[in-house]
């Protein structure tokens, strides 16, 4: 049974994050791609809901994040934002969307607003892409940043180990924090961090930090709901706690299913008009 009080009725806002950062309330964030499967999320009160760019792997099969497109990213978060009442529902913006032209992020966001109804889009990187986010903000629209390993740079790093273990790229991130707060980002992402590293940036920054594979300092956690809930077998870092076995649970009915077909025992008499 969840121990979970949370009100589920109020509506999640930006605001409220803060809110729960300034009283110490944890906040859980989790990847979504679909109607059905957001709105079984949202109704247990997840807090904020991610359409994830790693949709890309988990829903249309690819290696990286890097080939999915805006279009389809809007079609994910139509999706997810029909089946939300409760959550906030951040999108992230694809590899391509954003770096090195303000303009082009600019209207890359206005189009992820407009066209899904998300309420906030996610950014990754830090003082190489400040002028996109400021662009994006100058335009009223909400903005999670994402620093430490950033998988659309996963060409860059040449893998997906640990990030900022040295000196000089951990007060990079420090300082990219800084940044994203002071330009004015609600949240932030630090992924594949050094636990102690995360909890100082959270304790330095007054938006809420929401952590994957960066330890319990961190304002919040974020996983990729295929993973938790064991969907996806192949993908088992350290970070990852598996909370079900579906599967398991779906190759068992999968199985059944076509037995019962095989052997004309579905459908029965009760079930045919």
């Amino acid at each position: 049974m969840s121990t979970n009080t949370v009100d589920k009725e109020r509506k999640v806002t930006t605001m409220r994050l803060i809110e729960m950062k300034r009283r110490g309330e944890k906040i859980a964030m989790l990847t979504a791609y679909d109607y059905s499967m957001a709105k079984l999320i949202d109704e247990a009160g997840m807090d904020v809901i991610l359409v994830g760019d790693s949709a890309s792997n988990v829903m249309a099969g690819n290696m990286t994040t890097l080939p999915i497109t805006l279009d389809q990213m809007i079609y994910h978060a139509k999706s997810v934002v029909k089946g939300t009442n409760r959550a906030l529902v951040v999108c992230d913006m694809p590899f391509g969307t954003y770096q090195g032209n303000p303009i082009e992020a600019l209207t890359s966001a206005v189009r992820i607003m407009k066209e899904s109804h998300a309420e906030a889009v996610k950014i990754e990187g830090g003082a190489e892409i400040r002028e996109s986010i400021e662009r994006i903000l100058s335009a009223g629209i909400p903005v999670m940043g994402h620093l430490g390993l950033t998988p659309q740079s996963i060409n860059k790093f040449g893998t997906y180990a640990v990030r900022a273990k040295e000196e000089a790229e951990a007060d990079k991130l420090i300082s990219d924090a800084k940044m994203l707060e002071e330009i004015g980002c609600f949240a932030l992402v630090l992924e594949k961090i050094p636990a102690a590293l995360a909890k100082r940036v959270s304790e330095t920054v007054s938006i809420p930090t929401i952590g994957i594979g960066a330890g319990p300092g961190t304002d919040g956690q974020v996983l990729v709901m295929h993973d938790m809930l064991g969907i996806n077998k192949g993908f088992s870092p350290k970070f990852l706690r598996r909370y079900a076995d579906l599967s398991s649970v779906i190759n068992e009915a999968v199985s059944h299913y076509i037995d019962d077909v095989k052997t004309s025992d579905f459908p029965n008499q009760s079930e045919s008009y």
